[in-house]
């Protein structure tokens, strides 16, 4: 199997420049790629071509024999999930890699999504460059505001500057949602932040079969799309490493891939999540204790590893129904599907590598996963629709079983799935004081670098030593300024000693860790930690909905030694008191370096979006328009002009299957339609529009109801359960006009349904609470 692995995959430091200063003949400094300052002419310049002696700038070029690099980061995958650490999704590509490369079995994130990109991307500690949590829930300090600052220079800025080409592709999740629309600012998008090519989409998660797209710095209509984000995102890593390599082949090039997978929605064909039909049906205690053998059989543990029991709140799998266990697995079997296929269209790359005799000269680090398994799938699983009261109940699931995977629904596992992916660890994704949410396997691959194959290594690392590590590879050199910003230093440390030595050193001893106000410290093979809970996810494993977070001075302290006990289960606190203070006193002076006070529970201090009382999308939009909705009183207006043949297509939608809503014209009949992921409401008129002007009102007076207006003509009304259901994807994703881009709100068009009129423009009014003078000086 291993053999035919290829067979199988075939188918398819600068001082800053002084201003002001003029010299009769300038060329470019030859020191970096983009800082290029003028220097004066050493040639002669003569009255004639003849009596001149040209002298040609230098390019820049990357250390000789630099390798190309490849950086790869999934997304929500734990420590024992892939078949290539111990677990029984098949993996063959990560396995080809690992058995030709390095195995790293005590690789840390920092438990979260935007937090650990940030760390990958500038070596440096998440809160010091503003990425305390994700981007979208920062607060207005330091460690929190989402923006990590041009005095950490990314990859992509330090390695453009060395003579690299450098592309990114996939998820980005690196910026405050405000500055994500095309009015910009652009300088901290990926194109504003070094990558010279950028293919993905600038969120935290995005639909697998209808993916929201921005190229270069443009939003992109792909619809109607045929092809999955993992198969979008490898033909688009090959065209540019084609294009790069066909244009100039001894340039070196810099690319990262960050596939969507398998962060939520679990979605993939049905072909490769049928591969497993049934594999899952002993259940997620049969899975860890199978996991945990084969771990420790192989290595990837050690011997003394004990495995933890069952998260509270998570049941046995015996004691579930057999309605609950065939839901369950289902859930599992697509997850599986999907990890499975992401791996596949990685391999396409990586056989690419090989086929234009790039691999060998190629380092690969690959990073499975951004943190450990995904807790957002409650204990039951979600289909992720609006309607969560009834979306998560084993009946309706049961009932929607075959549209887990589809493009229908928007899925994610139950808990004790996530608990068996992060095998053999306590905890999940975000859980900063566990292994569980912070530990995930990292391979290196570069056969022309590294002798050693297939081999382990077990020293401790870190997310920020990717970057320093990928430095002391290549021999680039990192400018103490780059585009005018002085850089600060990076926190990660080089392991590159670790590749011809399996005995080498630990240089990276001391690591803090938090998110949400679970917090930890890592030093020397010990570790203090403190969870703090998060209703659903407290250690009661309790619902709570009027949940109040626990006093961060009631939280208590946990002392655990890694090296006797991997998985966390000795609580040593009480008899290593003296050694608790010193890690507790440790931890306080990184987090006091490292801006992560103040500490903060989930979405605590976020400020509500800003309401616009009036908002207007004008004629012409080609993307969707993001708009935050408030709880007051809304309407929408819409000025139409109808065609004089029979109108079709839709005039505005936001959202999906999963919940939205949108305003269309079918078989000549104005439609509007609300859908919550469980049922639709529709509103069809009873005449047809006259060509030419016309005006339709969307008018909510509240949060349970709607009516709609033709011409100032009411001709509908409804009540319902929560406004929140149908509106909250305009804030979100935004609203496309003229057609429905992304995933479609309803089957009742096929999609995207181009209107065939005009859209003049679309005015969303909101009431809006006014602000005393007083209240704002409060602010």
């Amino acid at each position: 199997m291993k053999k035919k692995f290829l067979l199988h995959y075939s188918k398819s430091i600068i001082k800053p420049v002084l201003s002001g200063l003029i010299i009769s003949f300038l060329v470019p400094v030859s020191s970096f790629a983009q800082h290029d300052p003028a220097k004066p002419f050493t040639g002669k310049i003569g009255n004639t071509l003849e009596g001149t002696e040209q002298v040609w700038p230098e390019r820049v070029k990357a250390p000789k024999g630099a390798p190309n690099v490849v950086w790869i980061m999934l997304d929500d995958v734990g420590f024992g999930a892939t078949s290539a650490f111990g677990g029984l999704i098949e993996t063959p590509t990560f396995e080809y890699l690992a058995n030709n490369g390095l195995r790293y079995t005590n690789f840390h994130t920092t438990g979260l999504c935007s937090p650990t990109r940030a760390s990958l991307l500038t070596g440096r500690n998440s809160h010091s460059v503003g990425m305390g949590h994700h981007a979208e829930l920062g607060i207005g300090t330091p460690g929190y505001n989402g923006d990590i600052p041009f005095e950490a220079g990314t990859v992509a800025e330090i390695f453009k500057e060395n003579g690299y080409n450098t592309f990114a592709l996939g998820k980005w999740h690196g910026q405050v949602s405000k500055d994500l629309t095309v009015a910009g600012p652009y300088n901290r998008w990926p194109t504003g932040r070094g990558f010279e090519h950028f293919y993905g989409f600038l969120g935290g998660a995005t639909d697998q079969w209808h993916p929201n797209l921005v190229e270069e710095n443009n939003f992109i209509d792909i619809e109607p799309n045929t092809k999955h984000l993992n198969e979008l995102l490898a033909d688009k890593a090959i065209a540019y490493i084609a294009n790069q390599k066909s244009a100039d082949p001894d340039k070196p090039f810099f690319l990262y891939l960050a596939p969507g997978a398998t962060h939520s929605p679990h979605q993939v064909a049905k072909e490769w999540s049928d591969k497993y039909k049934g594999k899952f049906d002993k259940g997620w205690d049969a899975y860890r204790e199978a996991v945990f053998k084969r771990q420790k059989d192989l290595g990837y543990i050690s011997k003394n590893a004990t495995l933890p029991p069952r998260q509270n709140g998570i049941k046995a799998w015996n004691s579930l129904s057999p309605e609950e266990q065939k839901v369950f697995a289902r859930f599992i079997e697509v997850y599986a599907g999907f990890l499975s296929y992401t791996d596949y269209e990685i391999g396409r790359v990586v056989n690419y590598l090989k086929q234009i005799d790039q691999l060998d000269n190629t380092a690969i680090f690959l990073l499975i996963g951004d943190n450990g398994g995904s807790k957002e799938g409650t204990y039951t699983g979600t289909l992720g629709t609006a309607n969560k009261a009834n979306g998560d109940d084993i009946s309706f699931l049961l009932a929607n079983i075959d549209k887990i995977g589809t493009e229908l629904t928007s899925p994610n596992y139950p808990l004790g799935w996530s608990q068996a992916m992060n095998t053999p660890f306590r905890y999940w994704k975000s859980d900063a004081n566990s292994e569980g949410g912070t530990r995930n396997p990292l391979i290196v691959h570069y056969p022309k670098g590294i002798k050693d194959k297939g081999v382990i290594r077990a020293q401790y690392g870190h997310v920020t030593d990717i970057l320093p590590t990928t430095i002391a590879l290549t021999g680039v050199k990192v400018p103490e300024v780059i585009n005018g910003y002085k850089q600060v230093p990076f926190h990660g440390t080089a392991f590159n000693n670790t590749f011809e030595n399996a005995q080498a050193q630990t240089r990276h001893t001391i690591q803090y860790y938090e998110l949400h106000g679970g917090r930890a410290i890592y030093k020397d093979g010990w570790k203090a930690s403190v969870y703090h809970p998060r209703n659903i996810f407290s250690e009661t494993g309790n619902s709570d909905p009027n949940f109040s977070p626990r006093p961060f001075s009631e939280d208590k302290w946990e002392l655990y030694n890694l090296i006797d006990d991997p998985t966390e289960l000795k609580d040593l606190a009480s008899k290593y008191p003296d050694k608790l203070n010193e890690l507790k006193a440790l931890f306080d002076t990184e987090a006091r370096k490292n801006n992560v006070y103040p500490l903060r529970d989930y979405r605590a201090g976020v400020p509500e979006p800003a309401v616009r009382k009036k908002s207007i999308i004008y004629q012409g939009t080609t993307g969707k328009t993001k708009i935050n909705i408030g709880k007051k009183p809304l309407q929408i207006t819409v000025e139409v002009e109808i065609p004089k043949e029979v109108p079709q297509g839709v005039v505005f939608a936001s959202g999906g299957y999963s919940g939205g809503n949108a305003l269309y014209f079918n078989n000549g009949k104005l439609h509007y339609t609300l859908n919550d992921g469980v049922k639709e409401i529709t509103f069809i008129s009873d005449k047809q529009l006259p060509p030419g002007k016309n005006t339709v009102k969307i008018d909510f007076p509240d949060l349970t109801s709607v009516a709609i207006f033709i011409n100032n003509e009411k001709f509908g009304s409804q009540n319902f359960k929560s406004r929140n259901s149908y509106l909250n994807s305009i804030a979100s994703e935004g609203i496309s006009v003229g057609k429905d881009l992304n995933v479609p709100v309803t089957n009742s068009y096929k999609a995207p349904a181009p209107f065939n009129g005009v859209v003049s423009k679309i005015v969303i009014e909101q009431a809006v609470e006014e602000v005393s003078s007083n209240d704002e000086k409060d602010k």
